[in-house]
């Protein structure tokens, strides 16, 4: 196994970095072993611009992305206000069926299948 100085990784780096070379052209310039060395190298050592990637967006794309993210956190609010609303109907249907001296399970059992009706005042 070889052992690179910090002087020699950095001059690797610069080389990637001032395009004087892709990092597997720089590897292969030093006879370095390891496909995904000297990525390493500029990942760690380099100024961070290499292999960047940059994302460039329109107004509208821009608004859309800010508008689909409130969307999102809408639903998920709307979801865990339904779970919540679940949680408190599952403890109420086990204290009303506990007063009715019957299990949930057997309520459940006995209701199965009716349609529900709902009452006018």
């Amino acid at each position: 196994m070889k052992r690179y100085s910090q002087a020699f990784k950095m001059q690797a780096v610069r080389e990637v970095e001032s395009g004087e070379g892709c990092a597997h052209r720089v590897g292969l310039k030093y006879d370095i072993k390891g496909t995904d060395t000297v990525i390493r190298w500029v990942r760690q050592y380099g100024s961070g611009k290499y292999g960047r990637i940059i994302r460039v967006e329109k107004a509208n794309e821009v608004d859309e992305v800010a508008r689909l993210r409130s969307q999102l956190r809408r639903t998920k609010e709307a979801l865990a206000d339904a779970h919540m609303e679940l949680a408190l109907e599952k403890a109420f249907m086990a204290v009303a069926c506990e007063q009715m001296g019957q299990s949930p399970e057997a309520f459940k059992k006995k209701h199965a299948g009716r349609r529900r009706t709902s009452r006018s005042k």
